[in-house]
């Protein structure tokens, strides 16, 4: 069983029922001809560590990018060069949440760091007890942190200090997530096992409202999995989420009513823009559902078994990367293939982010790569 599988499900005696029935997967598909109607341009790429067994997610602020790997380096990128680089004390387990003014990682030990984002000297430490593995969100004074056991932890930017205490009851078996937390003006929106999402009071940690985007069924704990996949996705006045073995759904946050909803299941997550929901499945078949309707507008089947992130979309463009290090690049119209780059050979696990004129991704083996497309 690969490295993306095994740390897919918790706790670990389900893992060990996985892996019996994985050991004869395939490999992944091998990648089609096209003709590229776009060039994928490397711009820069700069290495900081290997992830080890974790996902380590970059973040990208203004004209700089911060990343950081297993070993507790964090740096901060321009232009292609390290402006700074700083040894954190104790191995990492999450990747970067910044904002210009914070760079804030998490430690194996449990330990939000909090370093100057101008020049890296560390500004606060705080001792939180949970196992992190979700980039922290910062918002309206407030750091936010995932704990595995999907607590939310919410510390005060300034000095580190908790805030609050978010918990709610969790389903015996859960997806092992590496979503963040989404920070819209004064809420917090978080996908919940259980098909939830849910509106997180950033002052004090209070439920504000929740939305049912599927709800569990089967017979065993597993088929009941339905774990919102992903970090929700909001435009306009409209929330979307998909489900693990669930649905997807788009709902109006004004009154929490459904727009529409339909049977659907990923573990990476989804993204939207003002025509498409773009999706990718459990069998890493790339979808664009119709906006207003959740009617599949394309479908790209060409990529079975290759671990795609994310999808991103980008200007006329969807994105994701996968297990080999390649980064697709999708037409938004049609889903055909518009061009394909090579970040390095190990995989791009963390999903891609908006960068500049382009976006960045961030590889296992470390690699920081900054692409912009050229037509």
């Amino acid at each position: 069983m690969n490295r993306f599988l095994s740390r897919l499900l918790y706790p670990v005696a389900v893992l060990a029922l996985l892996a019996a029935g994985c050991s004869s997967t395939p490999g992944p598909a091998d990648l089609v001809d096209f003709t590229p109607s776009i060039e994928l341009h490397k711009v820069w790429k700069v290495s900081v560590g290997d992830a080890d067994d974790y996902v380590f997610q970059p973040a990208a602020v203004d004209d700089s990018v911060y990343a950081a790997d297993a070993g507790g380096r964090v740096v901060r990128i321009e232009n292609g060069k390290k402006k700074w680089e700083v040894k954190t004390r104790g191995r990492l387990s999450a990747g970067v949440g910044a904002d210009g003014d914070l760079v804030i990682v998490v430690s194996e030990a449990g330990q939000a760091i909090a370093l100057d984002a101008g020049t890296g000297a560390e500004r606060w430490r705080a001792n939180v007890g949970a196992e992190v593995l979700a980039p922290p969100a910062i918002g309206g004074g407030v750091v936010i942190l995932r704990a595995s056991d999907h607590k939310l932890i919410g510390l005060e930017a300034r000095d580190g200090r908790q805030r609050w205490l978010y918990q709610r009851n969790m389903p015996p078996l859960a997806l092992r997530s590496h979503a963040s937390v989404l920070i819209v003006d004064d809420i917090a929106l978080v996908g919940f096992p259980g098909g939830k999402v849910v509106a997180v009071s950033l002052e004090n940690g209070g439920d504000l409202w929740e939305l049912n985007v599927s709800r569990p069924r089967g017979a065993t704990e597993l088929e009941r999995v339905a774990d919102v996949a992903g970090t929700p996705v909001v435009s306009r006045n409209e929330v979307c989420a998909v489900t693990y073995q669930g649905r997807v759904a788009c709902f109006n946050a004004g009154n929490g009513n459904a727009i529409w909803a339909r049977d659907f299941s990923s573990h990476v997550g989804m993204d939207r823009d003002a025509r498409f929901a773009v999706l990718v499945d459990e069998r890493d078949s790339v979808q664009a559902l119709d906006i207003y309707s959740g009617v599949t507008a394309w479908r790209q089947d060409a990529m079975p078994r290759r671990q795609l992130t994310r999808p991103l979309i980008f200007d006329d463009y969807v994105l994701v990367g996968d297990g080999e290090g390649y980064v697709h690049m999708l037409s938004r119209e049609d889903g055909s293939f518009a061009a394909r780059a090579r970040a390095d050979s190990s995989a791009i696990a963390a999903e891609p982010r908006l960068f500049g004129n382009g976006f960045v991704v961030q590889t296992l083996d470390g690699d920081i790569v900054a692409y912009e497309v050229r037509r």
